[in-house]
């Protein structure tokens, strides 16, 4: 697996590396690409959410996307990421995917000492307060792209914006809430990382630090 450490992205910046990204993955199927960045305050649209979720953006940008779900909230506060992965190589299906990686947020959130779990009823990652993970996925020619966003640092007053995943009066919380602090972010990146080798099966990772991920995308 490739690891991209990036920093602060901007959200279309993004989309468009991620689209170059899976084009790589198609050629390489068995190098799945993991990006793991920051995005500044942006609300994204899921392709057939319903914009009536948006109840007043307050000036933060949004974007329609080609991804499932409804309307979620982007920023600071988040470590996202964007795993990049060959479906059919690793032979399995949308659910098994969106399952591992809740998975490798639910065992990295226990490493800080915070319990969670998953919902059958809703994708993502859950607490007794509330949501802390959103997950949103998009499967083109067997790879996926878009991801996770998982709620490090609290920030409240976004979400009062919106339906969170257009779920009125959804609560979200975060790492920090949770009374595990607001660890250290290469840590929590670390964990992350290795519970989505663990997830995986993979045995050898090649992690692309900060200072080199943008001579790493201009490649791409």
């Amino acid at each position: 697996m490739i690891v991209v450490h990036a920093g602060e992205v901007a959200y279309p910046a993004a989309l468009s590396l991620q689209e170059s990204i899976a084009e790589r993955v198609r050629f390489e199927p068995d190098r799945p690409r993991l990006i793991l960045l920051r995005h500044p305050p942006v609300f994204t649209l899921g392709k057939f959410g319903d914009r009536k979720n948006i109840l007043d953006a307050h000036g933060i940008p949004v974007h329609r996307v080609d991804r499932g779900g409804d309307v979620t909230y982007h920023g600071p506060g988040q470590v996202v990421g964007y795993p990049i992965v060959s479906l059919r190589a690793f032979r399995i299906g949308v659910r098994v995917f969106v399952h591992r990686i809740e998975r490798a947020l639910i065992r990295t959130l226990s490493t800080f000492g915070v319990e969670a779990r998953r919902r059958e009823d809703c994708i993502g990652v859950w607490t007794g307060r509330g949501k802390i993970a959103s997950i949103g996925l998009r499967v083109d020619r067997g790879v996926t792209r878009h991801g996770f966003a998982l709620q490090v640092k609290s920030e409240p007053e976004p979400y009062t914006y919106i339906n969170p995943c257009g779920m009125p009066g959804c609560r979200m919380t975060s790492v920090e809430e949770e009374g595990g602090g607001a660890p250290e972010e290469t840590l929590l990146r670390k964990e992350i990382v290795a519970q989505f080798m663990a997830q995986f099966h993979l045995s050898t990772c090649r992690e692309i630090p900060l200072p080199e991920a943008e001579k790493y995308f201009e490649k791409v």
